[in-house]
């Protein structure tokens, strides 16, 4: 049995204001002729889908598309609602979508449901697990208010239904399980100040494909069978080391499983740069990054004029900069004793506000003026006295 297995889509998400769509339609494009060329029994989405419970029209458009492309190639498409989901609105018209081979689980009642693929060595149950907010499932599962708690009620269900329908065995589900790597772009998901399972919560099942954390990896601790798919796109510049990619499964005749990784499209590599603005614009090897969405880190004395419009010369997709002067920073109490020491001194004041917002210590042009800004304000307070 192969399974294509993916999640985070996060479709009608932006990168730091930069419109995703049309590399999510790209993405969706590719991932359907990867389906079709790696010969896949099923592709399985970890949640996710969309990026916020309430979707763009736009977002909605492209999945439906998406989704109506592997219905009409014959590819069966398995998908749980995420923690960005609305399990209503991600459920709606379940049941005809069925019908087609794509199979949306949003329920709890559902979650000892499986969806049976056969090969020519038997059936594989997919189970699946939405992401399961322990606030509004506790009481249909009977639990108490704790990620550990309602993944385990999920799986002790589960492996009952197992013992009735022997087989290979595969769960979707979407949560933080423990060991994995989060990134800067994850909803924190914590519940009384904690947000992770034990990755022992899904022993007795041949393979688990997880979503919710950007990164693709393998949970740490466990064996191969517990992975993480990664999102296809960075959303962050925390995932600069990621490798974006879907995970192809091979799960063979006795339950062993064999995973791949296949790298998926990138619409632009993201980047950062640290150093002085006239280093930055002037740097012959910082060619490559010339067409990178990057983050720029400033580190001049003092702020330059106008930063973003000389970067954006060479650098036309800059979105984030920074200013970090190389020169030590006052602490915060360093900084208010200064200014209770020479608070008597509106001058002083100003020379000590230019040099926290400026990196350095005023030029005396600077200060001339503070000078003359002073004294002007003196000779009116004291003219209407």
């Amino acid at each position: 049995m192969r399974l294509l297995h993916t999640s985070d889509w996060h479709l009608g998400r932006s990168f730091h204001r930069v419109d995703l769509t049309d590399a999510q339609r790209d993405f969706l494009t590719w991932l359907l002729a990867q389906s079709i060329d790696q010969r896949v029994d099923a592709v399985v989405v970890s949640g996710d889908i969309f990026d916020r419970a309430v979707p763009s029209v736009d977002a909605v458009a492209l999945a439906s598309a998406a989704l109506a492309q592997f219905a009409n190639a014959g590819i069966p498409v398995i998908l749980i609602a995420g923690n960005h989901d609305s399990a209503t609105r991600l459920g709606f018209g379940a049941e005809l979508a069925q019908v087609s081979g794509i199979h949306v689980r949003t329920r709890t009642a559902d979650l000892d449901r499986p969806i049976t693929i056969t090969d020519a060595h038997g059936p594989v149950h997919i189970f699946a697990i939405p992401y399961l907010d322990p606030d509004v499932v506790h009481d249909e599962l009977q639990t108490g208010r704790s990620h550990v708690e309602v993944l385990t009620a999920a799986m002790n269900r589960i492996r009952t239904q197992l013992q009735e329908v022997p087989g290979r065995s595969v769960v979707l589900a979407h949560a933080f399980i423990t060991g994995g790597q989060p990134s800067d772009s994850e909803r924190d998901i914590r519940v009384g100040g904690v947000g992770d399972a034990p990755a022992s919560v899904f022993d007795g099942v041949d393979y688990v494909a997880l979503g919710h954390l950007h990164g693709a990896q393998q949970v740490s601790g466990s064996t191969s069978t517990i992975r993480y798919s990664g999102s296809p796109l960075a959303f962050s510049f925390s995932e600069i080391n990621h490798v974006t990619s879907v995970t192809l499964v091979d799960i063979a005749h006795d339950g062993q499983v064999e995973f791949s990784l296949i790298p998926t499209p990138v619409p632009r590599p993201i980047a950062r740069i640290t150093g002085r603005l006239e280093a930055l614009l002037a740097d012959p090897q910082l060619a490559v990054y010339e067409q990178a969405w990057l983050h720029v880190t400033l580190t001049d004395d003092r702020r330059p004029d106008a930063p973003m419009d000389q970067l954006r010369e060479r650098f036309p997709h800059v979105l984030v900069m920074e200013y970090r002067p190389d020169s030590a920073l006052v602490t915060v109490d360093a900084d208010l004793a200064r200014l209770r020491a020479v608070a008597h001194d509106p001058v002083e004041v100003g020379r000590a506000f230019l040099a926290y917002t400026g990196g350095g210590e005023p030029t005396d042009d600077e200060m001339a003026v503070i000078a003359t800004v002073e004294e002007l304000a003196r000779h009116v307070h004291e003219s209407s006295a």
